[in-house]
């Protein structure tokens, strides 16, 4: 993908590529660390060299809102997304199998994290390790992957999978 086509906005309400790039990857980056993984690397560096049009994930922010999502130098953000996942496949190989149903966030949940679906599959036992692993890393990165793979065919290339 072209830095144009990752900033096209196709239409109206529909948000461009470069919402699901980053949201996915600044989620992935911000809630490893409640599984026991390592903090954050995003930060005001960061923030400038990807130059983001809106320097967080927003989640908390409304369509309207992320409609402006940009991203202005996108081969380093190619960069910073390569540096996530590192970071999270390392983590992931290193942890102790035994702490899969360690809980990380208790039941019951705040309100951040009471709506969630993490919170639906953990229930009123609490979100375990696995669970957040496979809520915040891949089911999560599976959604934003689908969204990717259709709004690449509204900018007019083909899709990633057969």
């Amino acid at each position: 993908m072209t830095l144009d086509q990752v900033n096209r906005v196709e239409s109206p309400a529909a948000l461009p590529i470069a919402f699901s790039l980053v949201h996915q990857v600044l989620i992935e980056d911000g809630s490893i660390l409640f599984a026991g993984g390592p903090g954050p690397q995003f930060d005001d560096d960061w923030a400038e060299r990807l130059g983001l049009a809106i320097q967080d994930h927003g989640k908390e922010r409304t369509v309207d809102e992320m409609m402006a999502q940009r991203i202005g130098d996108y081969e380093e953000f190619k960069a910073f997304q390569q540096r996530v996942f590192a970071a999270t496949e390392t983590f992931v190989e290193e942890i102790d199998p035994s702490t899969f149903s360690d809980i990380v966030i208790p039941y019951p949940y705040g309100a951040g994290v009471a709506n969630t679906f993490s919170a639906r599959v953990g229930g009123e036992h609490g979100i375990s390790r696995s669970d957040a692993l496979e809520c915040w890393v891949y089911q999560h990165a599976l959604r934003h992957m689908g969204e990717i793979e259709h709004a690449r065919a509204l900018v007019g290339l083909g899709g990633m999978t057969s």
